[in-house]
């Protein structure tokens, strides 16, 4: 078990299109290992970087900018931490089928 923080989410949106939910990090949290069921685009609210622990032990740092969103499929699976040496936030919306 992880000794970091846990990030914080606060569900926005969830009906039968799509789930939003707000991410929130204090300084060096986690999301926990998880594994997306769903395409799913994520908007920064505000510029960061996070770590991305992925399976095999590979981890990468991604780099997000303020408003820029990007989108991933179904199936990605990783831990996220905030690397940003400050609190964090982003938007996950979720898109249902």
């Amino acid at each position: 078990m992880s000794a970091r923080p846990k990030a914080e989410p606060t569900t926005l949106i969830d009906n039968d299109q799509v789930a939003v939910t707000k991410w929130s990090f204090a300084e060096g949290a986690e999301t926990g290992w998880h594994r997306h069921g769903h395409d799913y685009v994520v908007v920064p609210l505000g510029n960061g970087t996070l770590i991305l622990e992925e399976p095999g032990g590979a981890v990468r740092e991604a780099p997000l900018r303020d408003g820029e969103p990007y989108f991933r499929q179904e199936g990605v699976e990783h831990n996220v931490v905030n690397g940003t040496g400050a609190p964090y936030a982003f938007l996950e919306i979720e898109i249902k089928r």
